[in-house]
């Protein structure tokens, strides 16, 4: 009898517990419960710095800037509240910026700008170096010393809205000019194409940088030769002359990366004198890369493609073009070793407007060579480079009677719609906008023309404009010599420049515990 009474007991023990504690988890889930989530919010661009290593280079005299700000909206007419500046880089670096060039910008409207050779490092300056006394990297391998010629661009303001500039040299549009970051990838042609590689880092900041240079080549990474501690001073601009390290190498890679500071990153190739080419900054190595731009120019494209990690790489290569997407001949699977950097040849895509997509089995990173370009150059390059977000600008452009320019537009998913808007110096009446659409896995041509109103010949600024619901676009522009078989003296990814920037969502993620 005593046993039976027992039972019931502990079952009202347990049941009140149970209870209690169902009544608990209520009370946190409740509690859990939060606002449903707001919408991402978006504030104005107000600063941003820009650095080109060429203008004012003693080795390319009548060398310039082109700068184009592309605020949305309203924005625009907040010129009272907009400023640009431009100084000089100095060789051995300073404690203040270097001397002010005459500069001024609206926002909206296309500034095209020549900077007057930079003679303070004498003589030496015209082999790129100069200033101050040669220095080495810390492993003692590259050949290091401070260069002339850079300017810093610094924009405020409704200026630093979709902002962009890009270096000239000869009339010519050379390369777009880099942020300040921690990060820069970039592929091309080796030793046996190009004599003479030189690595620029600039440091627009106030004080001292320090960077790394990872290299690889078709042989594979090179051990004994990668640079760390380079000391980048501020506001200044040293280079690197690397081909000396790098013989008889066909494909090379960079990889540079600071540990204090920011720097903006530069490579230069040429094939002896002349002016060379400069290679754009690459994508971050990724499974997915798209480079876009490929123009209607004839030759063999050569693909560079990098494997920076420890697992080999298998290849698809899919060219997209405004037949469709097919795969061109002997780019269905390539195999290429962890740790290099590879040449591969596509002839079956010369003379096709195209863009490329890669997809791999681990990260990878590319650039394009097609032939053309300027004196001393083994040929004009386009890489790796994300989607349009927001909008895409091009500071610098030209339709006249030696030269034209076109846009490749890419849409290697869905279909897309894209504005296109030329803007010519002057004010807002010298403009003329177009609109696009790209088919699904598809590129489309657009040849640019003169801007009604506007003087012949004379350079004007691109603004690209993806509708809302498009599918990813990519865009490339290209500068060729006009009549039949114009050579391709000019070429550039169209990267985003943005007008506004997203704030993350921030969520009320409170737990409370049963006590």
């Amino acid at each position: 009898m005593r046993r039976a009474g027992v039972l019931p007991a502990v079952a009202v023990i347990a049941i009140l517990g149970a209870l209690y504690g169902l009544a608990g988890l209520h009370r946190t889930v409740s509690l859990a419960a939060g606002t449903p989530p707001q919408q991402p919010r978006v504030i104005p661009v107000t600063s941003v710095t820009r650095a080109c290593p060429d203008p004012g280079s003693a080795a390319s005299p009548g060398s310039g800037i082109a700068v184009m700000s592309a605020p949305a909206g309203a924005r625009a007419a907040s010129a009272s509240r907009a400023g640009l500046t431009v100084n000089r880089l100095a060789g051995p670096g300073s404690t203040t910026p270097g001397p002010q060039l005459p500069a001024s910008g609206q926002p909206g409207s296309p500034l095209f700008a020549v900077v007057a050779t930079d003679r303070a490092g004498g003589a030496k300056a015209a082999n790129g170096t100069g200033g101050g006394p040669a220095q080495k990297a810390a492993a003692g391998t590259v050949p290091t010393g401070p260069a002339r010629g850079g300017v810093v661009i610094q924009a405020s303001g409704a200026l630093a809205q979709g902002l962009e500039v890009e270096q000239t040299a000869a009339g010519l549009p050379t390369a777009a000019c880099g942020s300040p970051g921690t990060d820069f990838w970039f592929t091309g042609p080796g030793q046996r194409t190009a004599g003479r590689i030189q690595l620029y880092l600039m440091n627009p900041g106030s004080q001292a940088a320090d960077a790394d240079a990872d290299i690889f080549t078709d042989a594979g990474p090179l051990q004994e030769t990668t640079d760390t501690g380079i000391n980048v001073p501020p506001h200044g601009m040293i280079v690197q002359t690397l081909a000396g390290t790098l013989r008889n190498s066909r494909a090379i890679t960079l990889h540079v990366r600071t540990s204090v500071g920011q720097v903006v990153a530069a490579v230069q190739e040429s094939t002896g004198a002349g002016q060379g080419a400069w290679l754009p900054a690459a994508q971050p190595p990724a499974t997915r890369l798209v480079i876009p731009g490929l123009p209607a120019t004839a030759g063999t494209r050569q693909l560079y493609v990098a494997v920076p990690g420890l697992k080999d790489a298998n290849v698809q290569v899919t060219a997209v073009t405004s037949r469709g997407s097919y795969q061109p001949t002997g780019a269905s699977g390539i195999d290429l070793p962890a740790g290099s950097a590879a040449e591969i040849s596509l002839p079956s895509v010369a003379g096709i407007p195209a863009a490329l997509r890669l997809t791999s089995n681990t990260p990878i990173t590319a650039s394009i060579l097609i032939p053309g370009g300027s004196g001393g150059s083994p040929g004009s390059f386009t890489a790796a480079a994300p989607a349009i977000q927001e909008q895409g600008v091009v500071a610098d452009n030209m339709v006249g009677p030696d030269r034209s320019s076109s846009l490749v537009l890419s849409a290697p998913q869905r279909a897309a719609q894209v504005t296109v808007t030329q803007v010519a110096a002057g004010g807002p009446a010298r403009r003329q906008t177009q609109v696009v659409q790209i088919g699904a896995g598809k590129s489309v041509v657009v040849q640019l023309r003169a801007i009604p109103g506007a003087a012949r010949g004379i350079s004007f600024a691109l603004v690209l404009t993806p509708s809302a619901g498009s599918g990813p676009v990519y865009a490339g522009r290209a500068v060729t010599g006009n009549g039949a078989g114009g050579a391709l003296q000019a070429l550039q990814p169209v990267v985003s420049a943005l007008s506004m920037v997203p704030l993350p969502v921030v969520r009320n993620a409170a737990i409370t515990t049963i006590p």
